[in-house]
């Protein structure tokens, strides 16, 4: 491949950040048709189709977008020299991009994040998704880490990821507070119906576990597989829940709901996942040692 040429490199970071050709040639001070041709002699040049036309606009291809990440690092690291250089000073304004599992307690977020909240040197954003997306996102380093409350499974493993535990909540029965049921579980909890997490999930497997130690047999009325929507129905139903008590932090505070009593030993487990690379921002560094 021949020698990258870091001016046509930064044409092409131009029109991928301001998203607009005509804009960026503006910006750049070249005719759009000058700015067009050395973004061609770029994908020439790498062999790489880095824009694909759809409509009258301009989007990046799944390679423009790695392309893109790299000349992010590129030429935000030289924006900082050169802000070093003429004023004396590196800007120290960093970016995180975090991609949260769209069933994730959304009160474990904001505990997560609030860190970054009062800090004025960072700016941060938020992606919902699903695991496959999410880590997709990793790998096309859209995005810097991933918050689950579940393990890499077989089915995602690969090398490339990096998995830490970054926090444990413990499991309790929450009710209503006009029904709370002084006995140790399972005494008075014979006619209690339940909204429960879904099957699959690790908070039902501790849940069952209590159960079948305990010989009991409970009465669901409904589940759920997110975290917001077993909120809603703990908080709406005037049925008994299993949940980690920080999801109805709120509702608790108001009076609304009360938790009932530990399971014993059992927690939920939230996880960062990111990818192995090069430049790791140091805000990530500094926010996963908090955690450790």
């Amino acid at each position: 491949m021949s020698r990258l040429n870091y001016h046509h490199l930064y044409y092409f970071w131009s029109v991928a950040r301001i998203g607009n050709l005509t804009q960026a040639a503006k910006e750049l001070h070249l005719s759009q048709s000058a700015l067009s041709t050395q973004i061609k002699q770029l994908e020439h040049t790498i062999n790489i189709e880095l824009f694909e036309r759809k409509g009258r606009t301009l989007a990046l291809t799944d390679m423009g977008k790695r392309v893109q990440m790299y000349a992010n690092d590129i030429f935000t690291k030289g924006e900082e020299l050169s802000s070093f250089i003429h004023k004396g000073v590196i800007s120290q304004t960093q970016h995180l991009s975090i991609g949260v599992l769209n069933t994730l307690s959304r009160n474990f977020i904001e505990e997560f994040i609030n860190p970054l909240m009062s800090n004025d040197e960072v700016r941060f954003s938020l992606t919902a998704g699903r695991m496959d997306g999410l880590l997709n996102g990793l790998a096309e380093h859209e995005l810097d880490l991933v918050l689950t409350n579940k393990p890499i499974g077989l089915e995602h493993y690969d090398q490339l990821w990096q998995s830490q535990l970054v926090s444990r909540q413990p499991l309790a029965i929450v009710g209503p507070a006009d029904k709370k049921i002084r006995g140790q579980f399972p005494a008075g909890y014979t006619d209690a119906q339940w909204v429960l997490p879904a099957k699959t999930s690790a908070i039902r497997d501790s849940f069952n576990a209590l159960c079948a130690r305990w010989q009991y047999q409970p009465k669901i009325k409904a589940e759920a597989d997110d975290m917001a929507m077993l909120r809603l129905l703990a908080r709406d139903s005037g049925a008994l829940s299993v949940l980690p008590p920080v999801v109805v932090k709120d509702e608790i505070e108001q009076g609304l709901l009360v938790e009932y009593q530990r399971l014993p030993d059992a927690f939920e487990h939230f996880y960062a996942i990111t990818a192995q690379r090069k430049f790791v921002p140091d805000i990530l560094k500094s926010l996963l040692a908090k955690t450790c």
